[in-house]
C-alpha cells in the first residue's frame, strides 16, 4: 500500500499557477475614432457690385470687422453726376406730368398724353433709385462680424464688377467636418453631443454639438458628412487643424467584461475559465460590445467571478489550478 502511495504521489501533475481577474460591474462603451477637420463656420468673399478704381482702403489682413464696417471707398464721382442728372430728369418730368394733368382737366390733352408723362416719371425714379444705389455701393461694407483672412486688393486698382475684395471668416464658432460610415449612421443619428480632440493644441478635447447629417453620402469616400458645432470663442482652434472625432454608439453601465486575451474559441464557442475551489472551471459565455482590449460577457458570468487571464491556455475544465495573484483591474498586471 505505501509502494501505490508513493508512485501516487510521484504520478500526481503540480498545481497550474495562474492570475485570476475578479470581476465587478463597470461602464464598457462601443466607440468609434473618426479623422476630422475644422472648418470656419462661415467663408465669405466679398465681392464688388460696381466698378471703378480703389480710391480708399480700411482694413488689413488679421484685422477684425464689425458688420456694416466700411472696407474700401471706389471713385463716386461717375455715379454722383450720374445721379444728379437723374434727379434734374425726374424733376422735369414731375412738372411735365402736373402741366399735362392740369390740361387733361381742363380737356386740352389727350389720355395717352398723360400715360406717357405718368410712364416717364416712373421709369425716372426707378433710375434715380439705381444711380442712389450704385453710388451707396462705392463704400464697400463688411456684410457680418469675422476676421480679415485675405485681402484680395490693393489701392489704386481697377475693379470690375464681381471681382473678390476680401475673404471674411467667422471663427468663434467652427464646424468639424467628419465622414460617418454607412454602418454608423443609425447610431449618429440618436446622438447629440460628441468629443472632439485638437491634435494641434496638445491633443486637447473639447464637446461639440451635432448641427448637420447630410441625407447623402460623399460620392468618393461612401461615407456621410456630419457637421459639428463647437465654440470657439477664443479664436484658439483654427480652420484646416485636423480634429478626431469620438463617437459612442452604445454604452452598458453595470457590464462585466473580460480581457480579449482570456477568450478561448472553440467550435463557434466562446470559453474562460474560472477558478472553483481550486479547480479550474469552463464557461461559455455571450459576447457583447468591445472597448479596447475589453469585451462584454452579456451571460455566463457573474460579479464575483475569478476568471484566468495568465495561464489560461495551459488548463483544461477540472484542471487544479493555484491562484499566486488575484487582481481587479487589468492595468495591475503591468504594476
Amino acid at each position: 500500500l505505501q509502494e501505490e502511495n508513493a508512485k501516487a504521489m510521484q504520478t500526481k501533475q503540480p498545481d497550474i499557477n495562474v492570475v485570476s481577474l475578479k470581476l465587478s460591474p463597470s461602464l464598457i462603451q462601443d466607440r468609434i475614432n473618426l479623422p476630422a477637420s475644422v472648418m470656419p463656420w462661415i467663408n465669405l468673399t466679398v465681392l464688388t457690385e460696381v466698378r471703378g478704381k480703389v480710391v480708399t482702403l480700411k482694413v488689413k489682413a488679421g484685422e477684425r470687422v464689425a458688420k456694416g464696417a466700411v472696407i474700401a471707398h471706389l471713385d463716386k464721382r461717375d455715379y454722383e453726376n450720374n445721379l444728379r442728372s437723374t434727379r434734374a430728369s425726374l424733376a422735369a418730368a414731375k412738372a411735365n406730368l402736373k402741366r399735362i394733368t392740369k390740361l387733361q382737366r381742363e380737356r386740352l390733352s389727350t389720355r395717352s398724353q398723360l400715360d406717357d408723362a405718368v410712364a416717364q416719371v416712373e421709369s425716372l425714379q426707378a433710375a434715380m433709385d439705381t444711380a442712389a444705389l450704385n453710388l451707396e455701393r462705392c463704400a464697400i461694407t463688411a456684410p457680418m462680424d469675422g476676421i480679415i483672412n485675405k485681402r484680395h486688393i490693393e489701392k489704386g486698382q481697377y475693379l470690375n464688377v464681381s471681382d473678390p475684395v476680401v475673404e471674411i471668416l467667422q471663427i468663434d464658432r467652427v464646424k468639424i467636418i467628419v465622414g460617418i460610415p454607412e454602418s454608423d449612421v443609425e447610431a449618429v443619428r440618436r446622438l447629440e453631443s460628441f468629443s472632439v480632440t485638437i491634435d494641434a493644441l496638445g491633443g486637447r478635447s473639447f464637446t461639440a454639438k451635432k448641427h448637420f447629417l447630410s441625407r447623402t453620402a460623399d460620392s468618393q469616400a461612401r461615407v456621410y458628412p456630419l457637421e459639428l458645432a463647437l465654440e470657439n470663442r477664443k479664436h484658439e482652434i483654427l480652420p484646416d487643424m485636423f480634429a478626431r472625432v469620438e463617437i459612442v454608439k452604445k454604452e452598458v453601465v453595470d457590464s462585466l467584461s473580460v480581457p480579449l486575451y482570456a477568450i478561448i474559441s472553440r467550435n463557434d464557442q466562446h470559453l474562460v475559465y474560472v477558478v472553483e475551489y481550486n479547480l479550474a472551471q469552463v464557461r461559455e459565455i455571450d459576447l457583447g460590445i468591445q472597448q479596447g482590449w475589453r469585451i462584454q460577457a452579456r451571460a455566463g458570468l457573474e460579479a464575483g467571478d475569478q476568471v484566468i487571464v495568465v495561464g489560461q491556455r495551459s488548463v483544461n475544465d477540472g484542471t487544479a489550478v493555484k491562484v499566486v495573484r488575484t487582481i481587479s483591474d487589468i492595468k495591475e498586471l503591468n504594476q
